[in-house]
């Protein structure tokens, strides 16, 4: 009788578990789909200016103190029939771009040799695109292969080629 017993307590724990879990999940999913139909600081507005808001903080929302009624939890919520909006896809950007701009910023720097920070830097401060360190240095790699641009010694600096352009052209 006492296993019976221990069996049933186990039972009823896992249940409140599993409700607990599926009801922190739903609004967790609520949260999310909030914040995805709302936009992002430093998203583009409308005029393609990029706005100056401080980043949104990251981490969970802080608790409530009081606990939610367990009844309220459990009763099924009305099937509202739901409008999605529709977002135009997010268009990918051509082939080879990421050299192109690379290039264009040791190009504007000539004969100044620049660190990936920097490169990274004058790309989103001009161009508004926010590259990532690995796609830098893939196409700082693509741009010494065509003999556009070279590294600086042992250095990790990096500088336009003068006529390498023409010659792999």
């Amino acid at each position: 009788m006492a296993k019976t017993a221990i069996n049933e307590l186990q039972d009823q724990i896992e249940a409140v578990r599993r409700e607990a879990f599926a009801a922190g999940y739903a609004a967790a999913m609520q949260t999310v789909r909030e914040l995805a139909s709302k936009p992002t600081p430093g998203q583009p507005s409308r005029g393609g200016e990029p706005q100056t808001a401080a980043p949104a903080r990251r981490g969970r929302p802080p608790r409530s103190t009081s606990p939610a009624p367990a009844a309220a939890q459990r009763q099924p919520r009305a099937a509202a029939p739901r409008q999605r909006a529709r977002l135009a896809p997010a268009q990918r950007p051509q082939r080879g771009t990421n050299a192109r701009l690379v290039e264009e910023v040791l190009q504007s720097n000539a004969p100044r040799a620049l660190r990936p920070a920097e490169i990274r830097g004058a790309i989103q401060r001009d161009k508004g695109v926010a590259m990532a360190f690995t796609s830098i240095r893939h196409a700082l790699g693509q741009l010494e292969e065509r003999r556009v641009a070279e590294q600086i010694a042992d250095s990790k600096t990096w500088r336009y080629r003068e006529g390498g352009a023409a010659a792999s052209a």
